[in-house]
């Protein structure tokens, strides 16, 4: 369906989403030969590039990658979950090798976990530790730095002016910075995760309540499938 959206370039798939259409939780608990399936049925079915979450590697970043790339993935999403900035930056060493080995011009989007799981920590300190991680991704060689939160246009701001301009990613949620803003600030890339899934899960639930109220179909309702 997005796909056959005009001025669609690229697709991306979200491991949050398609973990949940299996029935499995976020955070690498689906199977991963079943996520690797997943994301070869979405790349086989489109013309366009695919870029898949793989989450933290599965305990090998490398190996993982190799296998998201056989079956047609030309990025991936590799989050840090915090792990020592070495370690991260040696996963993201890994992955963007997996893709030189293959010949393929890999697209690796290095994801950090600090704003996410920042809690009560001052946040300037937050803030230089997403920028020193976002650095020593980019020297690793990742193509861009991911940095989910629902970030304020000073902390952008801030990203931008210490990574360079069109090397962020940040994730779009509700209250997030509109995308003309992030635009304007250097922003490389926006991604909306499992929302684009909530968005669907939303008009069916209101479709339930509709009906159970005695209402129908709205009007302009699409097939799409």
């Amino acid at each position: 369906m997005v796909a056959d959206v005009p001025g669609t370039a690229a697709l991306a798939t979200a491991s949050h989403s398609i973990a949940a259409s299996h029935g499995y939780p976020d955070g690498e608990q689906i199977p991963l030969d079943l996520m690797i399936a997943a994301v070869g049925r979405i790349a086989a079915a489109v013309d366009l590039p695919v870029t898949a979450d793989l989450e933290a590697g599965y305990g090998d970043p490398g190996a993982t990658i190799s296998r998201a790339i056989d079956v047609g993935v030309v990025g991936a999403n590799l989050e840090d979950q915090l792990t020592p900035l070495v370690q991260a930056a040696r996963a993201v060493e890994a992955a963007v090798a997996a893709g030189e080995r293959a010949g393929v011009p890999f697209v690796l989007n290095a994801r950090t976990d600090a704003f996410l799981k920042a809690g009560d920590k001052d946040p300037a300190a937050v803030l230089a530790d997403a920028v020193e991680r976002g650095r020593a991704d980019l020297d690793a060689g990742a193509s861009t730095f991911f940095a989910p939160g629902r970030l304020d246009e000073a902390t952008v701001t801030r990203l931008v002016e210490a990574l360079g301009p069109q090397r962020l990613n940040v994730i779009g949620v509700p209250g997030s910075l509109p995308l003309a803003t992030l635009q304007r600030l250097g922003v490389a890339r926006v991604s909306y995760g499992p929302w684009s899934q909530n968005v669907a899960l939303t008009a069916l639930a209101a479709l339930a309540e509709d009906v159970l109220a005695g209402g129908a179909l709205a009007e302009g309702t699409r097939r799409l499938t």
